[in-house]
């Protein structure tokens, strides 16, 4: 039985319109990545922070799924398939996707930096929004930041070990996470696919490239032709 693991990054999102940090021109480039996405810039200035995540939470709320993101759930809805994602979008999930595993958090959703509960983010956020757990002013996006711990990391390895395909899709396999989850994949002898816009460095067995709303379709379309 096929058990197919496939992580998911900005690539995937990038034509509904959501830019990553690398993009010219977009909201990453009017902030200091150090200042608006790490612990210690928060400490500093959250409310800075919060102005950043709002406008990113406003357009993930505008962006819809794309093809690729659908096909990915018709994927799932026939096959074994564990999806993970870098994107803090949850474009996956809108588009009906199950137990997506967010291993860089949501825009969606809020925590507390004193007691950790988590909930639904409001539309906006500010500095001064009480923890609906222990009540203390310490909210924040529930999001991974730099020099923090992506979540879910040990499940990801156990799907790993006993996948028999491992697609990353949108994601540079020469960056970790991705270049490690390949590792691993290898080394328990688990065939590793890529579909990016361009090639990663052949680190994986075989690519498949071009923009995502095409490939993703196409790769999926391929898979549920085969007699299971």
């Amino acid at each position: 039985m096929e058990r197919i693991v496939i992580l998911s990054g900005a690539g995937l999102s990038a034509e509904s319109g959501l830019g990553t940090f690398r993009d010219e021109g977009g909201i990453w480039s009017r902030y200091d990545l150090s200042e608006v996405a790490t612990p210690e810039g928060f400490a500093r200035d959250p409310a800075q922070v919060h102005e950043f995540y709002n406008a990113r939470r406003s357009n993930a709320a505008l962006a819809v799924p794309n093809p690729a993101h659908k096909a990915l759930v018709r994927l799932q809805s026939s096959r074994d398939v564990f999806l993970v994602t870098q994107n803090v979008d949850a474009l996956l999930d809108r588009a009906g996707a199950r137990n997506v595993l967010h291993m860089h958090g949501r825009l969606d959703r809020a925590t507390c930096a004193a007691c950790g509960e988590t909930w639904d983010a409001p539309d906006v956020m500010h500095p001064e929004d009480p923890c609906p757990g222990c009540g203390t002013c310490a909210t924040r996006p529930d999001v991974v930041w730099f020099g923090e711990m992506p979540k879910g990391l040990d499940l990801i390895e156990e799907r790993l070990g006993d996948a028999t395909l491992f697609v990353a899709i949108g994601t540079s396999g020469t960056v970790y996470p991705a270049a490690g989850f390949v590792d691993i994949a290898r080394s328990a002898g688990v065939p590793t696919l890529e579909l990016n816009l361009e090639p990663s460095g052949g680190v994986f067995d075989a690519g498949r490239y071009g923009r995502a709303s095409r490939i993703v379709p196409d790769w999926v379309d391929e898979v549920l032709s085969r007699i299971r």
